[in-house]
C-alpha cells in the first residue's frame, strides 16, 4: 500500500492532547498543504489564520463558549496547542465546500508528521457574534471572512484505540 493510501487508513480525530508545542515550521507547512487543496473554479477565496499563542486561543475558547452558552472550563478545544482557521470569503458560494477540502489536506499532512487533529465546528454559525469576531480580528482574519472549520492540532495524549469503523455503502456501476 502507498504512503498516501495509507496515510488516509490511518488519520483519525484526536480528543486529547499533551502540552507540546508544534513547531513554527511544521505549521507553515500545514498552512501550505492547506492551500494545495482543489477549490471550486480554482478561486482559492480561502483564509488561513494559524493561532498558536496559548493565551490566544484561551481567550478565543472563552469568547466560542460565552457565545455557545457552555461552561468555559469545559469548552478548550481538547486542549490543542494550535488552531488553523480555514475561512473563506463570505461572498464566495462554494466556501465551504473549499475549506472541507483544504481541511482534509491539514488533517492528512498533521497526521503524516505525527501531528493529532480534530475538526472543531462550531465557528461557522458564530464567527460573527461580535466577541468571537473581535478574538478573530485579533488574530488575523478579515472581516469578509466567515470561518467553516477549526483544526485543533498537537501531540496525542494517549495512544489511540482503533475502533470498528462504519462501512458506509459503496454502489459500482461499471
Amino acid at each position: 500500500m502507498n504512503e498516501v493510501i495509507k496515510t488516509i487508513f490511518e488519520r483519525h480525530s484526536t480528543r486529547a492532547f499533551t502540552d507540546a508545542p508544534i513547531s513554527k515550521d511544521e505549521l507553515i507547512l500545514l498552512a501550505d498543504a492547506a492551500r494545495h487543496a482543489p477549490s471550486a473554479r480554482n478561486r482559492q477565496s480561502w483564509h488561513f489564520t494559524v493561532i498558536a499563542n496559548p493565551a490566544l486561543i484561551v481567550e478565543l475558547a472563552n469568547a466560542m463558549a460565552d457565545a455557545l452558552g457552555v461552561d468555559r472550563e469545559s469548552y478548550r478545544f481538547y486542549s490543542a496547542t494550535a488552531l488553523i482557521l480555514c475561512g473563506s470569503d463570505r461572498a464566495d458560494p462554494l466556501g465551504i465546500e473549499n475549506c472541507a477540502c483544504a481541511m482534509e489536506n491539514i488533517f492528512l499532512a498533521a497526521h503524516s508528521l505525527g501531528i493529532a487533529s480534530v475538526w472543531i465546528n462550531q465557528l461557522k454559525g458564530i464567527c460573527d457574534e461580535p466577541a468571537v469576531r473581535a478574538v478573530l480580528s485579533k488574530a488575523g482574519l478579515p472581516e469578509n471572512c466567515v470561518v467553516y472549520g477549526t483544526a485543533a492540532l498537537g501531540y496525542a495524549a494517549k495512544e489511540f484505540q482503533k475502533p470498528e469503523r462504519a462501512t458506509g455503502t459503496v454502489n459500482f456501476a461499471m
